[in-house]
């Protein structure tokens, strides 16, 4: 923000030649919680965003050269009052074509209704994958690259099954995210033939875990499901099974596995298992290849926030617009076929062929097809814990 107010100030000492390039500029929020429960998580998939930017920048075609330049604002991952108050400045101050985001549910429902509806906006989220979402009122304005929490819920399921893992314990982040994760993977495991012992909500953010651990073991079951925030809630309930022997076998879902899981458990936690959004698509390794080592292209939803990004560009492009009004009718048709199959690293060439009428058929780095109102599909990598590094089973 400080570059762009030096440079806009830098303007009125230039004439007209530099207002003529800003007229052109398209800005684009990125929204997600840089502070919070998932704090460390958030760079990569931010610079995810912003690298498809770059990538659209340099080839210099899109909307007739304009362009592309990012906000960033915090959604603190579950404070939805401060999520929509950044939203709002992002959109009435900034003056936002579009969101990337948000990051968590219940922030990126609130982010919806009270902003992106009311003023026309579009989102994508890379990574908000509560139920509830699927069927928000949303005006044909919200879309994720994300599966829904009902589609790793049975990815969970069949995994724990097929390991022989036939009664778990299961404790949630109580909130959108944390709820509807649970639920799905409830039905989809006792549909199954699995038994849950206990499903106990937890609250982020406590002292102690003691008593909710307590009850977990006592009832039993051959793993700890844990559905919680790597860097909050999850992490301490997590150590705090470990120091007190109560488990020694667990299953993460998404929001667990991240670098910190490696870092702050290693092999203390061999042995167990989990899942986040990945693909051994070609996109997926043609995009670890472009990042290289600016940041990890691997982490969980980078890949899903470079392809929203993405797709925010290419449906302004479809549309010869980047009004949200315009384009929103354009993501599902850039999405999914018919067209020419498009990659990371080929933005340019996508842009070129709308820009022609042609079509494209994104696939991006997470292997997007659009479902139902604009969600993914979803595809998962299934990992386990060895030698306490995140090691890839196969992907789903």
């Amino acid at each position: 923000m400080r570059k762009l107010f030096i440079a806009g100030a830098s303007a009125l000492f230039c004439g007209v030649a530099l207002s003529a390039t800003y007229a052109e500029d398209v800005k684009i929020g990125i929204v997600m919680g840089f502070t919070g429960p998932v704090e460390s998580m958030i760079p990569a998939m931010a610079d995810g965003a912003e690298f498809a930017m770059k990538e659209v920048n340099e080839s210099g075609k899109f909307l007739d050269g304009a362009t592309v330049v990012p906000v960033r604002a915090d959604s603190t991952c579950v404070d939805s009052a401060a999520a929509v108050a950044a939203t709002e400045r992002l959109v009435t101050s900034d003056g936002v074509k579009a969101i990337v985001g948000g990051d968590c549910s219940g922030v990126t429902g609130a982010m919806l209704t009270n902003v992106a509806v009311p003023n026309g906006i579009v989102m994508i989220s890379p990574s908000a994958t509560s139920p509830g979402l699927t069927t928000a009122e949303d005006d044909g304005l919200f879309f994720r690259t994300a599966a829904s929490g009902a589609r790793e819920g049975q990815v969970m399921s069949d995994i724990l099954m097929e390991d022989g893992v036939t009664s778990v314990a299961v404790t949630y982040t109580n909130n959108d995210y944390g709820k509807g994760l649970a639920d799905a993977f409830k039905a989809a495991y006792e549909a199954a033939g699995g038994t849950i012992t206990l499903s106990l909500p937890h609250e982020d953010g406590k002292a102690s875990y003691a008593a909710e651990v307590g009850s977990l073991a006592a009832a039993g079951g051959q793993k700890l499901v844990l559905i919680g925030y790597i860097d909050q809630g999850g992490s301490d309930l997590l150590r705090e099974a470990l120091d007190l022997g109560a488990f020694d076998d667990f299953h993460f879902p998404s929001a667990m596995m991240a670098s910190a899981l490696e870092e702050n458990f290693g092999t203390e936690v061999d042995g167990s298992t989990g899942e986040h959004p990945g693909t051994d698509s070609p996109g997926a390794a043609k995009y670890a290849e472009l990042v290289g080592d600016a940041f990890d292209g691997t982490s969980s939803f980078s890949p899903e926030s470079y392809d929203a990004a993405a797709l925010i560009m290419l449906a302004m492009q479809a549309a010869g617009s980047p009004e949200s009004a315009d384009f929103k009718s354009h993501v599902m048709e850039v999405a999914n076929a018919p067209g020419t199959k498009i990659y990371p690293g080929e933005l340019g060439k996508a842009l070129d062929i709308l820009a022609n009428g042609g079509d494209i058929d994104y696939v991006g780095a997470s292997s997007v097809e659009l479902i139902g109102p604009g969600e993914s599909a979803g595809n998962f990598r299934q990992v386990v814990i060895k030698d306490g590094k995140m090691t890839t089973v196969r992907y789903r």
